[in-house]
């Protein structure tokens, strides 16, 4: 069975909308380029002769988007995230992290993102911006 985890060190980013062109063709906006391309090295970092896993196995993700705890926030903000109790609620959307993440993994970390069958998106504030990312093989369910 296999278990993949790894980490992407920075603030996290989601998945921009596609931009087009004056004569209609769509491109992906250089921020969410930059950021998948981060995303391949820090797996390939960790698993550099990895083969993706084959298109018929179902696959359970859990990515944990830690961001940085904003200067502006006062002493009481930080006890509340200090003990849980306040989460990110800005931008980007759980979702946008999640498809950042999921399409730079393909062919990479398995074959297509479409074998994923359950996903967990976690926001949180950190010292130490980044996104972790586990990848399970779900057999025999």
């Amino acid at each position: 069975m296999t278990y993949i985890e790894f980490t992407v060190d920075g603030e996290p980013v989601g998945k921009g909308r596609p931009r087009f062109t004056r004569n209609g063709h769509a491109y992906t906006p250089e921020k969410t380029a930059d950021y998948e391309n981060l995303v391949k090295l820090s797996f390939r970092k960790k698993y550099p002769d990895f083969k993706p896993i084959l298109k018929v196995i179902p696959l359970s993700v859990v990515i944990c988007a830690e961001f940085p705890i904003p200067a502006s926030f006062c002493k009481n903000a930080r006890l509340e995230i200090k003990n849980g109790t306040r989460k990110p609620t800005k931008k980007p959307d759980a979702d946008n992290i999640a498809k950042s993440i999921c399409d730079a993994l393909n062919g990479l970390a398995y074959h297509d993102d479409s074998q994923i069958v359950e996903l967990t998106v976690h926001k949180k504030y950190s010292s130490s911006p980044c996104v972790k990312v586990c990848i399970g093989e779900l057999r025999g369910e």
